[in-house]
């Protein structure tokens, strides 16, 4: 009921941390999920399942063996793989430094190598760092520096 109320009553748009809760949304009429982990391969057979289920089933991808398995792996029916490219921005969880060489030679592969089967939707960054935050200047703080750094990424 939350998510419903969340998404207007749309029922889209809406991003998980489990496949689980993927599912449990699936079940529940929503068509638009973005599982926020990159695809670790002992799980790709569910994102799939789910991404030829749903209309939009959106993934992370952190780091070229992500893209190469995606790409080994395409979906049937002329549907793609919507993937996010995730940006490590101070948090150390998940994610490609965005000052990293290799992020936006990956951004670029993602965008340039085979749209028909791997599309890229955008960048995606989750301040997680914020949680060891203790007052409101903190947390803001850290925001301002992750959206610098998506935006400095993203024109670059």
């Amino acid at each position: 009921e939350g998510a419903e109320l969340a998404t207007g009553g749309s029922r889209r748009g809406i991003v998980v941390s489990t496949l689980a809760e993927a599912r449990f949304f699936a079940a529940g009429g929503f068509d638009d999920i973005l599982y926020a982990f990159p695809v670790p391969r002992w799980r790709l057979a569910e994102c799939s399942a789910l991404a030829q289920r749903l209309q939009e089933f959106q993934v992370l991808l952190d780091s070229p063996q992500g893209l190469e398995m995606l790409l080994q792996n395409p979906l049937p029916g002329g549907k793609r793989w919507l993937v996010w490219l995730k940006l490590d921005c101070g948090n150390g969880r998940a994610g490609i430094r965005p000052a990293d060489p290799g992020a936006l030679a990956l951004a670029r592969a993602i965008a340039q190598g085979s749209p028909e089967l791997v599309t890229l939707v955008g960048v995606y960054a989750h301040c997680g760092n914020t949680y060891a935050c203790r007052d409101i200047p903190a947390i803001q703080a850290i925001a301002r520096g992750t959206t610098a750094a998506v935006l400095e990424f993203v024109t670059a």
